[in-house]
Formats: C-alpha cells, structure tokens, sequence
C-alpha cells in the first residue's frame, strides 16, 4: 500500500524538527556548559544521532530526508517526483522552525539566556565559530553536501547489499562532516537546518542565509550528477 502524502509530509516534520532540537540543542544547551560541556564531538555525534534515529523511526514511511538538498538530489537522479519534493520541503522547514522554537523555548528557562545568544544558527565571518571567510564557508558547503549525497545515494542504491546498514552509514557520515566543519560555519549542509533557527535568531543570520541555501542545494546536484552519469551508469 502506497503511504498517504499527507503521512510523508508529517514524518519529515517531525523528523527534521528532531534533528534541528537535538543537535542545534546540543550546541546551546550542552554544547560549552563548563567542564560537563559535550564540545565539537559531542554537538557532531548529536546531529549524527538524530539522522540515525529518524532514518529507523521515518525512514519506511518517508526515506527520512529531513533536508531540501537531499529531497532535491533525489529529484535530480530520478528517485523522485518534483511535486512530492515540493511537498517534503515545505515539511521540512515548518520542521525546522518548530524545532528552533521549541529550543528557544527550553533554552530562555535559563536565567540570563536571550535570542542573541544563538540557537545554533550558520554563519561565515565574523559569524563564523573560528572566523572563516566567505569563500572558505561556500566551499565548505558545497564540498560537504556532495559527499554527503553521495554516501546517501549509495548507501540508500537498490544494488546496495548492505542497504539495511543506510542509517547508520549516513549518520556517520554527518558525524564525520560535523568534526570537520563546525568550525567554518557550524556546519549547515541542509538549507532547512539553517531555515530554522535563522528566522528566529534573526540580524546577521538572516542576511548570511543565502549561502546556506544556495550551497547545498549545489553541493546537491553536483553530487546527483556525478552519481548518475559517472557512478551508477551502467
């Protein structure tokens, strides 16, 4: 039985407002908190976590995209009908603002916690978590969105023998991005992602937006391209 629309866009809500709670809040909440503080291992294990969780709880009903530039990807190499990654999409950013939501919800119950102190939100520049250049972050971006895809479009392949294993691998492979480039930009590689707590955050994180956007979604189809023409040709 086909699973309904309507099922598909909740799931990649509620899969995508996950992701952006738990790993954006692993960053303002326990990210630096003294000695206890999780640090860049932690905040990467945490966003790895979430796609690993999800991709068990949705991934039979919705693929577990929980991200435009894999919606799009999978767009691009024929896995999917633009109208229903329209619909993902929309999911996915109502998702990602709730989820920021309610981590600012959680986060203000600490005395002397306002908006300006972040909600985990991307930035380059002066924004950046250790002062990387515009450039630096749009490379970044699109480079870590292309291997991202990559490893989601092999390990997710119907000639995949090892396709029970996709979570996991996937996870891992954010994981491995996270440790790499949070210090650049925080690490966006899903327009979503950096949606959400930009729109609350507001200031420079809205005006920085576009690159978080624009990056991954070339990083994307970049990536759909060489997997389609170059690697799974027959």
């Amino acid at each position: 039985m086909e699973t309904k629309i309507s099922t598909k866009f909740f799931a990649e809500l509620f899969g995508t407002l996950v992701l952006v709670l738990m790993g954006c809040g692993s960053a303002v909440i326990a990210g630096a908190n003294g000695t206890s503080g999780v640090g860049l291992l932690g905040i990467s294990f945490a966003f790895g976590l979430s796609v690993v969780a999800m991709a068990y709880a949705i991934g039979h009903i919705s693929g577990c995209h929980i991200n435009p530039a894999i919606s799009i990807g999978m767009v691009v190499v024929g896995r999917m009908k633009a109208s229903e990654a329209i619909v993902y999409i929309i999911a996915q950013i109502i998702g990602a603002i709730a989820g920021a939501g309610i981590l600012f919800a959680i986060a203000s119950g600490k005395s002397g916690y306002t908006i300006f102190a972040g909600l985990g939100q991307n930035g380059y520049g002066a924004a950046s978590p250790q002062g990387y250049s515009l450039l630096s972050g749009f490379i970044a971006e699109t480079i870590f969105t292309f291997i991202f895809l990559l490893v989601i479009f092999g390990s997710t392949s119907t000639k995949n023998i090892h396709g029970g294993f996709a979570g996991l691998s996937i996870g891992l492979c954010l994981v491995l991005i996270h440790i790499v480039g949070i210090p650049v930009t925080g690490v966006s590689v899903n327009p979503a992602r950096s949606i959400g707590p930009a729109l609350l955050v507001g200031g420079v994180a809205i005006t920085q937006l576009w690159l978080f956007i624009l990056a991954p979604i070339l990083g994307s189809i970049l990536s759909a391209l060489v997997w389609k023409y170059l690697l799974e040709r027959n």
